[in-house]
């Protein structure tokens, strides 16, 4: 009897290259390989490459079949005519493009113009902004971009080539969504957009359907189309209408699959593909985990101990209140906001308040992506909780309250890197649907039924109204 297949998937985050092995029939994880990324909102590519080599080492691609990569999105990636990189990509979280953004936006009509064009308004995060910024700020560097690709296009290209730069670039309609320039509803690039931007066309990669071959490594591995990670991490929890994901990593996402496109001229939820064909509105914060360590370092405790301190104040924090755009913040748009902190009396400010407070303020900033999707008749069921701070007691205890839904916390894992493997899986086996592999789960919780979590948002509404006029 022949082994069953093995099929691996590449999650090349911000911070960090991960490869995960699976079964391809069950989605069984075999083993898995990790090589972290400079720090910083540009890098260059060749550094992900490293990563992906050193993630690789050891024989973890040994009896692999079929590969497929899943990588932050948005970031600009640009070659010259030879493929050699022209400058450092840009990464999503670089907030150097927000002018270019509002101009943009003016130059084609306003929000509704580019809804209209391409499902999404641009802010700073999104490849076109990097473009009119890098097309005003870096003339001589622009003049000679040949190709623009997205991280994961540019890894799926040195897949195919070996390490070098000679294959076409492909894409999948998932991570193209995100550009800018490529329409959802068309499946098709808004060539006029790029020359708004840039003020001409690059060369582009070509969008494949979402179980499409890319064509083979030189070790024979087939190769997916890859997707964005946001639509990876859909694909690998095999999220269904009904469902929705709240990701809490370096940033924080909310997103869910829809049948229709959503669309939302106000620009906080973007009308994104998924990667199996249907769509995936998002709203995405740029402050999630990192609130957390940077309130604990401010404590001066281990996030174990914020843990503790948060779960033994009541909800509400005695009051506290914070908007945690410590980096500016996304969405809302508020690029160069910083946080605030508000209601302090000196009855209130304990250890224990301000650790909840931190919890609050970032779970109220993603939750109310989770109304916005509502509001454009998204259902949410379940919200599935994922990312690095998911794990944090204080997170699962507060979070179905703050959100008003169920909350599904799966078995920690490499879910952007699951749903690679399980495109990979899918295109190898040629089928029309991809295969089902189930989830484990480590906890549900279901909010308490107490007005404590409407109170805490409406807190924090308020705070966000007297700050910020939102």
């Amino acid at each position: 009897m022949s082994a069953r297949p093995l099929v691996a998937g590449v999650d090349s985050s911000t911070q960090s290259t991960k490869v995960v092995v699976h079964d391809a029939e069950t989605g069984a994880v075999v083993r898995s390989g990790r090589a972290g990324h400079p720090d910083g909102t540009e890098v260059h590519p060749d550094r992900w490459w490293e990563a992906y080599v050193t993630a690789s080492e050891g024989g973890l691609l040994e009896g692999v079949s079929a590969i497929a990569v899943g990588g932050q999105q948005h970031g600009l990636v640009t070659s010259d005519a030879s493929g050699a990189v022209v400058r450092d990509a840009l990464l999503w979280n670089d907030n150097r493009s927000a002018d270019a953004a509002v101009d943009l936006v003016r130059e084609l009509g306003g929000q509704d113009a580019w809804v209209d064009a391409v499902g999404s308004v641009p802010v700073a995060s999104f490849t076109v902004t990097k473009l009119r910024w890098m097309a005003w700020h870096e003339p001589e560097l622009a003049a000679r971009v040949a190709r623009v690709e997205l991280p994961h296009d540019w890894i799926t290209s040195r897949l195919l080539d070996g390490g070098e730069r000679v294959a076409d670039a492909v894409t999948d309609r998932g991570d193209a969504s995100g550009t800018g320039y490529w329409s959802p509803a068309t499946g098709e690039y808004r060539t006029d957009l790029l020359e708004l931007a840039l003020g001409r066309v690059p060369e582009l990669p070509t969008v494949l359907g979402p179980h499409a071959a890319a064509g083979r490594t030189a070790d024979g591995l087939v190769v997916g189309p890859g997707t964005g990670d946001n639509m990876g991490a859909a694909l690998g929890l095999g999220l269904r209408e009904g469902d929705a994901v709240v990701s809490l990593g370096t940033s924080g996402t909310a997103f869910a699959v829809h049948a229709e496109a959503v669309r939302d001229p106000s620009g906080d939820v973007a009308g994104f593909a998924d990667a199996t064909g249907l769509h995936l509105p998002l709203v995405c914060t740029l402050n999630a985990a990192r609130v957390i360590t940077s309130a604990a370092r401010m404590l001066g405790v281990d996030v174990t101990e914020l843990d503790r301190l948060a779960l033994a104040a009541r909800p509400g924090a005695g009051g506290l209140t914070l908007l945690p755009h410590l980096d500016g913040e996304r969405t809302p748009t508020l690029p160069h906001a910083s946080g605030t902190l508000a209601g302090l009396r000196r009855d209130n400010m304990t250890p224990e308040n301000l650790a909840r407070a931190a919890y609050e303020g970032m779970l109220c900033n993603v939750g109310a992506g989770l109304d916005a999707l509502r509001a454009h008749g998204v259902e949410v069921r379940r919200v599935f909780l994922i990312g690095g701070a998911a794990i944090s007691s204080a997170v699962q205890a507060i979070a179905p309250d703050v959100f008003g839904a169920q909350v599904v916390v799966p078995v920690a894992g490499e879910y952007v890197g699951r749903g690679a493997a399980r495109q990979a899986a899918w295109v190898l086996s040629g089928e029309e649907q991809p295969p089902q592999w189930e989830i484990e789960v480590d906890s549900v919780a279901d909010p308490d039924g107490t007005a404590d979590g409407e109170s805490v948002r409406g807190q924090y509404a308020e705070l966000l109204r007297a700050t910020h006029g939102i």
